[in-house]
């Protein structure tokens, strides 16, 4: 626990910096057109963000999403936040930036990033064998941390992608064996303290985690949305665990950092980074639809990387543009911004109405 590092708002893993008020960063996003640090076209202009919102609000509007939250970031800056419908209807309680949302499978690029670092650092080898860790599975004994990270680890490790969220939390015993700490403190130490993610936790509902994480449950169970079920009007019970493969909670702004952190390489060296952005491939070399921690999309010469959460009551979106360092996420307290898209089969983000409406705005 990171004693008298805490904050009186929100108990933050340490002493928050000054944060731009909503309003100024949307200022921001309204008057000044983003030059990509490339050269390269799209500019983000006041035009194309109103049309985003407007296509945003439809969209929640047509899936009967009670409340959402959404970041924009463009290389160092977050340049857009924007807060939709409620967090709690019964009591008339609107989102703003600072609500808190669960980010259900959005954890694994936490996790994967913690992998990685004890890749770099020399301490772990993903192709050693996952039962060195106490990970055993009937069908083979070969599956290695490689495999459980890419989804990869069904059928013949390594030659078929499969997405499977139950087999990723076994990458907590990699963690605990390696660090003598469970995936909550990693999260703490690595990520949370480093990147000021002062809005970033385990599970509230799991106290034990979240003090492991430093971190004090109640401030967050202040701010955390309500959920409810895919009508939008029955309210829904969270998922109680917190692991690898799910289990944090944050707001939009605090991905929006934790994602510039991978683009300024800040959390990973940029060869490692690339090793995770890099699709698995096949017997026959057909990419497949997941690297480290990520879904990679390439199409024209042109990747996205992306990930989605989806749970009871939760669904979570992140949608990445290397090549033109922007970033897009949108949280929310219900599973509609992942459950009519069919997320997690393959890599296409297109699938996503969200993803698709924010891809569109770059064109």
């Amino acid at each position: 626990m990171f004693a008298g590092l805490q904050t009186p708002r929100n108990q933050g893993w340490i002493k928050p910096m000054q944060k731009r008020s909503a309003s100024r960063l949307l200022l921001i996003a309204t008057f000044v057109a983003l030059t990509i640090a490339n050269g390269a076209e799209p500019r983000l202009d006041s035009r194309r963000l109103t049309i985003l919102e407007r296509e945003l609000a439809k969209l929640q509007r047509k899936h009967d999403i009670p409340g959402m939250s959404g970041a924009i970031a463009a290389g160092k800056e977050i340049v857009w936040l924007k807060a939709f419908g409620k967090a709690d209807q019964e009591r008339d309680i609107p989102v703003t930036t600072n609500t808190v949302f669960h980010l259900a499978s959005l954890t694994k690029p936490f996790a994967a990033a913690i992998l990685l670092q004890l890749v770099e650092s020399g301490k772990l080898d993903l192709d050693t064998p996952a039962s060195k860790f106490g990970i055993a599975f009937t069908n083979s004994p070969s599956i290695t941390e490689r495999h459980l990270l890419s989804h990869t680890s069904e059928g013949e490790p390594g030659t078929a992608y499969k997405y499977s969220g139950a087999r990723f939390r076994h990458l907590d015993k990699v963690i605990e064996a390696l660090t003598g700490n469970n995936f909550a403190t990693e999260v703490g130490q690595r990520i949370g303290e480093p990147l000021h993610l002062n809005d970033t936790a385990p599970n509230p509902e799991v106290p034990a985690a979240c003090r492991a994480a430093g971190r004090l449950p109640e401030p967050f169970k202040a701010r955390l949305a309500k959920g409810y079920q895919p009508n939008g009007k029955v309210p829904q019970a969270y998922p109680q665990g917190v692991s690898a493969s799910a289990g944090l909670v944050s707001t939009a702004a605090d991905i929006a950092r934790f994602s510039i952190a991978w683009d300024e390489n800040t959390l990973l060296k940029p060869e490692t980074k690339a090793l995770a952005y890099t699709a698995g491939r096949s017997k026959d070399g057909t990419p497949l639809a997941y690297g480290l921690g990520w879904f990679i999309f390439e199409k024209d010469r042109r990747k996205v990387v992306w990930h989605y959460g989806w749970w009871d009551g939760i669904s979570a979106l992140i949608v990445k543009a290397p090549q033109q360092k922007l970033t897009f996420v949108l949280l929310a307290n219900s599973d509609m911004l992942s459950r009519p898209f069919n997320l997690g089969g393959d890599s296409d983000v297109h699938r996503s109405a969200f993803a698709s409406a924010f891809l569109k705005s770059l064109e």
